[in-house]
This record gives C-alpha cells, structure tokens and sequence, in this order.
C-alpha cells in the first residue's frame, strides 16, 4: 500500500536516505536529484509530497512530487531498491503520481528498467542532461588568460556570489534562482571545501567561478556480483561567467583552475553535467577533454489535444 504524505517524520527521512543510498551503490549512479536529498536532510518550505511503499519496518520505494513550479509545471523522480525490483513497485509508485499531477519526470543514468517503465506507460522525452568525464592523469592547457584567483569566504562572498551565480545562470531551470538557503545547505554538507570553490576577479570585481567537489571512494556491487571499489572522483559542480565578460575565455581559464586543483588533490578522474542542448560549454568541454559517460533523461506524458 502506497502512502502518500505531505511531511516525512525523522524515522521515514532515514528510511528513504537509506533507499536513495541503496539504488546508488547498485546503480553506480544517484536515483534521486542532489536538491531533493538536501530537501530531505535539512527540510524546507516547498509544496511536496512523498509516496512511500514499506515492507516490514524498511522503505523499499518511494516518489517524490515537486508541485511548486508554476511555470515549468511540476516534477517527481522515484526509487525502488534493488532487492524488489521486478514486482511492479515502480509502476505503482508512477500510477500513483499520474493520479496526483502530470509531471515531468527525471530518469537519472537513463537506465534500462527506467526506459522500460517509459516505453510501458507511454512517456516520451523532452530534456536530456550529459554527465561527461575526462581523466586528470592527462595534460591540462596552460592558462592563458589573466585571472585574478582566489577561494571562496564563507560569510563574505555569499550574496555576492549568489548574484553572480543567478546572473550567469538566468536562463537555467535549476541553478538560476538560488537563493542563500540553496547555498547554505551545500555549506553544510561534508563534502563543502571552500578551497575548491575558486573566484576569478577583474580589477576586484568576481567575474567568474569554479566550484568543484570530491565524491568519496566507495564499493558496490551489482546484482549480487562481487563488491567492486571505485576511486575517488572530482566534479565541476558549477561553472559561470558574468553575462559581461562571456565569450573572453573566462569559463575556459577558471575551469581549468578548477581541474589543476582536483589533479592537486590527488584524484585521477573528474565529470560534470551539462544540459545537452548547450552546444557551446560542451565544444568546452570537449575542448579540455571531456567525453560523454552517460545521461539523464526528463520524461513526461504526451500532451493530449
């Protein structure tokens, strides 16, 4: 039996941490946006509702619906542990949502069984999201250009770094309309290094910004196989320019200031994410070595006429 719930009390917020956490060592891959994870350890504000599916005292699936977006419509993303996988749970679980609201609705790794599921309830694809990688072992350009770098203060640079992050991001659905609660969260996360979180400035002036992130070594295994490790890995988390001075090779020097950091640290490898309709950052991308390692995929129901 399917619970749908407009607040999770601290038991179900651990059930569902441990779910989320679950599928990712499986999967290799996260099932649940970074956002709606901060949501569920820190709490918030927004319009949601949380659908979960118990077995004995343990989450084994859950959905989460996001109706607070007027513009773009809402969203939901769901999870079924790997151990009841192939009973019809996720089914349920999107049955359920499609009862609520029509949402758009995230595929993240765009795995097999999440295509499937698409196929099945005729959902068709309208975003798709490129996770690209490149090892660090391999030469990096030299900067070129004349940047003034410095790392991130914590308590000093918050506001006007948020303003500079909306700015450069105006047009993006997620990162454009942070606010300081959005930053304050990832502050808190232990993986937050201000040492990583590089400021390009012109004359004083922060123009540009690279935040990187280290996800930790971890093992897994898949279906049952032998536990594997995995090193280890740097992220671009977020990248921007002021709308002023793009198109000046600003993005190129402050990413790769970004990736001589990672190299320092001792990583072997590092990724991004990037819509995939952005021709120009991943002709970046590509130009400083990154490739395509996988996808995330935006569904959502046709819409009927």
């Amino acid at each position: 039996m399917i619970q749908n719930l407009k607040h999770l009390n601290p038991q179900q917020q651990d059930g569902v941490l441990a779910l989320i956490s679950a599928a990712a060592e499986h999967d290799g891959i996260p099932p649940i946006a970074e956002h709606i994870v901060l949501h569920l350890r820190h709490g918030g504000d927004k319009d949601d509702r949380h659908l979960i599916i118990e077995e004995g005292n343990e989450i084994v699936g859950y959905a989460h619906i996001d109706l607070t977006d007027a513009v773009a419509g809402s969203s939901a993303e769901l999870v079924v542990h790997p151990k009841h996988r192939g009973h019809g749970l996720g089914r349920l679980l999107l049955e359920e949502i499609c009862g609520i609201t029509s949402p758009r609705l995230w595929s993240h790794g765009d795995l097999p069984s999440a295509k499937k599921l698409a196929a099945e309830n005729g959902l068709v694809r309208v975003r798709t999201v490129i996770q690209m990688r490149r090892p660090l072992t391999q030469h990096l350009p030299e900067l070129r250009n004349a940047l003034g770098l410095r790392t991130f203060l914590p308590g000093l640079d918050d506001e006007a770094w948020l303003t500079l992050n909306n700015r450069s991001f105006s047009r993006h659905p997620e990162q454009g309309d942070w606010t300081l609660e959005n930053l304050h969260q990832r502050m808190m996360e232990d993986w937050f290094d201000p040492s990583g979180f590089l400021l390009a400035t012109k004359e004083v002036k922060v123009i540009a910004f690279c935040w990187t992130k280290i996800h930790g070594a971890h093992t897994h295994s898949h279906d049952g196989q032998d536990e594997h490790g995995h090193d280890p890995m740097g992220e671009i988390y977020a990248m921007g320019v002021d709308p002023e001075f793009q198109g000046q090779g600003f993005g190129k020097a402050i990413t790769i200031a970004g990736l001589a950091h990672l190299r320092r640290k001792g990583l072997m490898s590092a990724m991004l994410y990037v819509d995939a309709e952005n021709v120009q950052a991943i002709k970046l991308y590509s130009e400083l070595g990154f490739s395509e390692w996988g996808r995330d995929v935006m569904y959502r129901l046709p819409q009927r006429g």
